[in-house]
């Protein structure tokens, strides 16, 4: 049987958060980091720590659970709080999610405070099962908020040269050539030079037809070196004319990589010089991280990867000369708390306080 409690992580376990979180069913994500927490409270969230512990099944016998779970909370005027359990809670599986929602609603009850929604994101494969099983729990489907709910993921937890012949031909082609002609990569430090050189790389023209809506260059900033100071973070630079034509940003958190942010000037002259930078950042992250797996964060839908007119389309041509193995998740889900005050939030309440959001900061409200 599957019996959780919530309660917030001691002054003791946040020191240690990582280490936590990184111990969890899942192995954790970048986004419910001590980091990204610092960044996060920069730019108008509440972070908060919480831990679910009690007993689960797992193989048919009943398991001790433990789960640290990064929370970032919002305050919206008339209602209430909103809690956005970013990427969690970090579950073994589906059938933990009905005793995590009855211990966040004992526990939010129990200490009176004034939450009338809960947005959870579990890395959870999403499938017509899972969906199913989710919509029975009451809870409700939103809009998906991150931008790897579809992804694609190369294994990384074998040899470099395994690796490299797990590529499709077309990507391994293009790294041995860039190699063969020359292009190289250099890991370069997080100056405020290097990162507004960076950010001009990610504003070209929206990134193309990816159509991406950049945060403010102090958002990156923060994030950058925050993760920089952890030891998570790392930029990359290729040259052109003396001048980066193409960069990314990675993280290493716990056995994962993660290339997060990326950008790259028009019609360069150097062939593969995109593949040379991303097979340098995480074949350095394996070495020096030996990460199991790293996620090129954000690809169409597995159904819609073929499809041209959709705004990932290159990025997901890009990405999955990589890997194949493109994943969606079941994206977001909201955990209702207050049906009156909930319908109210989604009828209008919602759409008016991301308006005054991105009025007031310019930056998106989630």
């Amino acid at each position: 049987m599957r019996e959780f409690t919530a309660r917030f992580a001691t002054d003791e376990e946040i020191s240690a958060w990582d280490d936590h979180v990184t111990a969890n069913p899942n192995g954790g994500n970048l986004l419910q980091s001590a980091s990204f927490a610092s960044v996060k409270a920069k730019h108008g969230w509440k972070p908060l720590h919480m831990v679910y512990e009690g007993t689960t099944v797992l193989n048919g016998e009943d398991t001790p659970f433990k789960s640290y779970n990064l929370i970032l909370e919002k305050s919206v005027p008339a209602l209430g709080k909103v809690w956005y359990m970013i990427k969690g809670p970090d579950v073994n599986s589906v059938e933990e999610i009905p005793a995590l929602m009855d211990a966040n609603k004992e526990f939010i009850e129990a200490n009176k405070l004034g939450v009338f929604l809960i947005k959870i994101e579990p890395d959870l494969i999403d499938s017509e099962q899972n969906s199913a099983f989710l919509a029975k729990t009451g809870l409700k489907k939103a809009f998906n908020i991150q931008p790897n709910d579809s992804t694609a993921v190369l294994d990384t937890d074998k040899s470099e040269e395994d690796v490299l012949k797990s590529l499709s031909s077309r990507g391994r082609n293009a790294v041995r050539r860039s190699k063969r002609e020359g292009c190289e990569v250099e890991r370069v430090e997080l100056t405020e030079e290097n990162m507004q050189k960076m950010y001009a790389l990610m504003d070209t023209v929206g990134q193309g037809n990816a159509k991406v809506n950049l945060r403010s260059y102090d958002y990156y900033k923060d994030f950058w070196t925050t993760f920089e100071k952890a030891g998570q973070g790392r930029l990359y630079f290729t040259y052109e004319d003396g001048e980066p034509s193409v960069g990314a940003y990675v993280i290493a958190y716990g056995d994962k990589g993660t290339y997060k942010d990326g950008g790259s000037k028009p019609r360069r002259k150097q062939y593969g010089d995109s593949h040379q930078v991303q097979w340098t950042a995480l074949t350095d992250l394996k070495k020096d991280f030996d990460i199991k797996s790293y996620d090129f964060c954000g690809t169409p839908p597995k159904s819609e990867l073929k499809n041209k007119d959709h705004h990932y389309y290159g990025l997901g041509l890009f990405k999955t000369s990589f890997t194949k193995d493109v994943i969606d998740y079941v994206g977001v889900w909201d955990q209702v708390l207050s049906p009156a005050k909930y319908e109210l939030w989604t009828r209008f309440a919602e759409k008016v306080q991301r308006g005054l959001w991105v009025r007031k900061t310019g930056q998106p409200f989630y």
